[in-house]
């Protein structure tokens, strides 16, 4: 198994405490120095003594943040997802339907990505290992996405079918990517799939809903 795992597979973490000011602080130098060796090397250069040298943390600490690379990998790309949002809220998108939003916004977002191609390769290699014992990140990661998806339709109520578009737009999304980082899509391609998938926003609205029953 590629993660160097301090855990079981398929064990859950207790919950843990908020986090205090300082604690906060060495947590996103960790992230950082775990986002700056993946953008250099890809995920092979993402080993936890380097990411505990570069954030200047003791080793066993670093393994008390995040019990092995994938946790750590995972939580970056959360991180990254989060610092987006931030970035799009912003700038929200222009388009004049909730499919074109959505679509721009994604698009966006793989731009963003696609400036680091060796992060995020690392990220979504990451969260291809991930077993039950990282769920709690997953989720984490599956939440920002949608939030930014929902964001962007602008719609303060979606229904159920919306709700359910939005989950297959995420999971597009993602195929997508790892599509292009393998090398078996072209971002023209990625663009195309992307922007049908969101039509979905479109088709699914409340009256559509109401009327399927």
């Amino acid at each position: 198994m590629p993660a160097q795992s301090k855990l079981e597979a398929g064990s859950v973490r207790p919950p843990t405490a908020p986090l205090t000011e300082r604690q906060e602080a060495r947590r996103r130098r960790i992230l950082q120095a775990t986002a700056q060796l993946a953008s250099r090397g890809g995920f092979d250069a993402v080993q936890m003594r380097e990411v505990a040298e570069s954030s200047q943390v003791a080793l066993g600490t670093l393994y008390r943040y995040f019990p092995s690379k994938v946790h750590l990998l995972v939580a970056t790309m959360q991180d990254q997802l989060e610092h987006l949002h931030g970035t799009l809220r912003k700038k929200p998108p222009a388009g004049d339907s909730p499919g074109e939003r959505v679509a721009q916004t994604l698009m966006r977002a793989f731009r963003a990505l696609q400036r680091e191609p060796q992060l995020a390769d690392a990220m979504v290699r990451a969260l291809t290992f991930a077993d039950r014992g990282v769920s709690p990140e997953v989720d984490q990661v599956s939440r920002r996405t949608t939030a930014i998806i929902l964001d962007a339709t602008g719609l303060d109520h979606p229904a159920p079918r919306q709700l359910a578009a939005v989950r297959v737009i995420e999971h597009t999304w993602y195929s997508a990517l790892i599509a292009w980082l393998s090398g078996r899509a072209s971002i023209a391609q990625v663009q195309v799939d992307i922007e049908t998938v969101c039509r979905l926003m479109d088709l699914t609205d409340p009256q559509a809903s109401s009327g399927a029953r």
